[in-house]
C-alpha cells in the first residue's frame, strides 16, 4: 500500500490482486481508494466488499483507514493459505472467528 502517501485502497480482496508476466503482485480497481490525514479516523461509510471488510466498517463506525486495509490483507492470507475465507459472509457475532477478531482472544 501506498501509507507514506496516505492513500488507503478500502476494497482489497483477491479479485483485486493480479500478477503480471514476471509473477509480480498488482493491485487493482482503487474506485473506493482515497488520501487521508494519518491519525485521523475516516467517517462511517461501510464502503468495500461484506467478506473482506473489518467490523468497524461493517456496522459503519469511523475507523483507521491503514487498519482495515490490514485487515483486508489477513483476510486474503487466511484464504489463500485454507482455500477458504475466515468470514463467510460477513463479520456478524455469531461468527466464531468475530469475536476473536474483536476481542483478540
Amino acid at each position: 500500500m501506498h501509507y507514506e502517501k496516505h492513500i488507503a485502497h478500502r476494497d482489497l480482496k483477491l479479485e483485486n490482486i493480479l500478477l503480471d508476466k514476471n509473477y509480480n503482485l498488482k493491485i487493482a480497481d482503487f474506485g473506493f481508494a482515497i488520501e487521508y490525514t494519518k491519525g485521523v479516523n475516516l467517517k462511517k461509510d461501510g464502503l468495500g466488499t461484506e467478506t473482506y471488510i473489518a467490523p468497524e466498517k461493517y456496522i459503519k463506525d469511523s475507523y483507521n483507514p491503514e487498519k482495515t486495509d490490514v485487515f483486508a490483507l489477513g483476510i486474503i492470507l487466511f484464504s489463500m493459505l485454507y482455500a477458504i475465507p475466515p468470514l463467510c459472509k460477513k463479520a456478524v457475532s455469531s461468527d466464531p472467528l468475530y469475536k476473536l477478531f474483536i476481542t483478540n482472544n
